[in-house]
């Protein structure tokens, strides 16, 4: 049997053994979303998240590490992604993915998992909210894409639809996974932490996405 790494894993791969197919209707987040004003107090503390990362990815590519502590942690926090029943688990390994077709399993570990305590799909898993994985600041996120639909397609087992988050600090790329006969995924339109309209649409998504 083939055992493909996750990370090694390309799109085309992907789509043939996960059957996902791309939706290729233009994506956009008010559609899937209900978005709500920023207050005051977060329009600070995601300027301040974003003063911070200048401060480095001006100077030197950034760790994957560091993408997450810079970026990725303040940034759920603000969105509420640590409040109960919320849940964060960090850096687990998936179920193997078994291909019997192919005669292929395909393993890896996800960076992180945001799951709904409250919203029991069976006695031992919850509700997947988001998936995210982060990658250093000198990949682009469309190289992480792969990676993160192989770990949000598990949970299209149990539940109708998932949001994915690829990012590499800079860049914010979200998606949503629906399941069907094929499943689905839709991409919806990068977002630039460093960008003066992108940033506050971010954050608006994710507190969205928390509800």
């Amino acid at each position: 049997m083939t055992v493909i790494p996750a990370k090694d894993i390309t799109l085309t791969e992907v789509h043939k053994l996960l059957k996902l197919q791309q939706q290729w209707t233009n994506g956009v987040l008010t559609n899937k979303l209900t978005l709500e004003p920023l207050t005051e107090y977060e329009q600070q503390e995601i300027l301040q998240i974003r003063t911070d990362f200048r401060a480095y990815i001006y100077t030197e590519k950034v760790s994957e590490g560091m993408v997450k502590a810079l970026t990725t942690f303040p940034l759920i926090r603000l969105a509420g992604f640590y409040h109960y029943p919320i849940k964060i688990s960090l850096e687990q390994d998936i179920a193997d993915i078994i291909i019997k077709d192919e005669d292929t399993t395909i393993s890896g570990r996800y960076d992180l998992l945001a799951i709904n305590k409250e919203q029991s799909l069976t006695e031992e898993i919850f509700f997947w909210v988001l998936v995210i994985e982060a990658k250093n600041s000198g990949i682009t996120t469309y190289m992480g894409l792969p990676q993160l639909l192989t770990y949000a397609y598990q949970s299209l087992a149990y539940q109708e639809s998932v949001w994915g988050l690829v990012t590499n600090g800079i860049h914010y790329q979200f998606v949503h996974l629906q399941q069907g006969n094929p499943p689905t995924y839709q991409l919806m339109p990068e977002l630039n932490l460093l960008d003066n309209e992108d940033y506050v649409l971010l954050l608006q998504a994710l507190k969205a996405i928390c509800k």
